[in-house]
């Protein structure tokens, strides 16, 4: 197939308009290529072939008659003056057609070229439509990519929920259960008030188990009012990161443990924030890093102001040692 640069070279060289090194390159290729010298033969025979389409020319009357006077009036022996010698008709014969023909060819070229702006400009739209349609299903593939990886997190988030209430509700079971053991323990002191040493002395062991009991309730009941947040990854190319916040009110501390974050520049930290909506900017939490090899880690950590009430938590990635407000971007989130 002939391209529609050997097309236009092959139209001008049709009609010996093609000189220097153009010409020769283009007399390179014409040698080996068969189908490229019968276009150029096909476009020479047209050319040729216009010079006979001219219809033939009769001179008026008029002319015979004057070019007659002219000869009678000249004197014998004198040639015609030079500015009443006319050119033999035959010249007009000859002449006109290959100017007419020149003229078509002429014409054929522009024409020609016209045609091969108009296919190189059908060509380049050819291409941009063809580059606009990947690019559109290039996006339409990114698209449903992120719309997977954002199911995936929704629903892993969804199970660490799960787990985090069934954890909730097994502690409330605890703590019911407690509770009905230290009614009985209480319902057994009221029995042996008023009895024997013997039997003091079982009311002191009575009285120290409650005691015991007492402060596992404290501490079960402590374990219900914690805040127990789990940290989905904001992280694109990383949405496997997660991370799960215990924060336990009475005490002002929690702890953080984490999994499969990536390991920072040495001039990096992780650092903390709490989100509690008595003040405008987040509680910074305190920096911490990643075992290298496993993402993984746990730490305790504490507000650096006092915290009323937990809205979420979340991690973001600092420079080393930690900024007084956030200024890198969110790894972690969760409310």
């Amino acid at each position: 197939m002939i391209d529609e640069r050997h097309e236009e070279l092959a139209a001008l060289y049709s009609l010996d308009l093609l000189e220097g090194a153009e010409r020769a390159s283009f007399e390179s290729a014409l040698a080996q290529d068969p189908v490229l010298r019968d276009l150029v033969r096909d476009l020479r025979d047209s050319s040729a072939s216009l010079a006979h389409t001219a219809p033939a020319a009769t001179p008026p009357a008029a002319l015979r008659a004057r070019v007659l006077a002219t000869i009678a009036a000249a004197p014998a022996g004198r040639p015609a003056p030079a500015e009443i010698i006319r050119p033999p008709l035959s010249l007009f014969r000859t002449v006109l057609p290959w100017a007419v023909a020149a003229c078509f060819a002429l014409s054929a070229v522009w024409v020609g070229q016209l045609y091969l702006a108009a296919t190189s400009e059908a060509s380049l739209l050819r291409d941009s439509k063809r580059v606009t349609e990947l690019s559109l299903k290039s996006t339409e593939q990114q698209l449903e990519a992120e719309r997977i990886l954002n199911r995936r997190k929704i629903l892993d988030t969804e199970k660490q929920v799960a787990d985090t209430t069934v954890l909730l509700t097994d502690a409330r079971t605890q703590l019911a259960a407690r509770d009905g053991q230290l009614a009985t323990l209480t319902q057994r002191i009221d029995a042996l008030t008023g009895a024997s040493a013997d039997l003091g002395r079982q009311l002191g062991e009575a009285r120290e188990r409650v005691a015991a009991l007492t402060d596992q309730l404290k501490r079960d009941t402590d374990l219900a009012n914690l805040k127990i947040t789990a940290l989905a990854s904001l992280l694109k190319d990383n949405p496997q990161a997660l991370a799960v916040a215990v924060w336990n009110p009475g005490k002002q501390e929690g702890t953080l443990k984490f999994e499969k974050l990536p390991a920072l520049a040495p001039n990096e930290d992780y650092q903390l924030w709490v989100v509690d909506p008595q003040y405008k900017d987040p509680v910074d939490g305190g920096v911490f890093t990643v075992d290298p090899k496993t993402g993984e880690g746990r730490i305790a950590f504490q507000g650096k102001q006092p915290i009323k009430s937990v809205n979420a938590f979340a991690v973001t990635r600092e420079r080393k040692g930690g900024v007084p407000k956030a200024e890198g971007p969110f790894v972690l989130l969760g409310k």
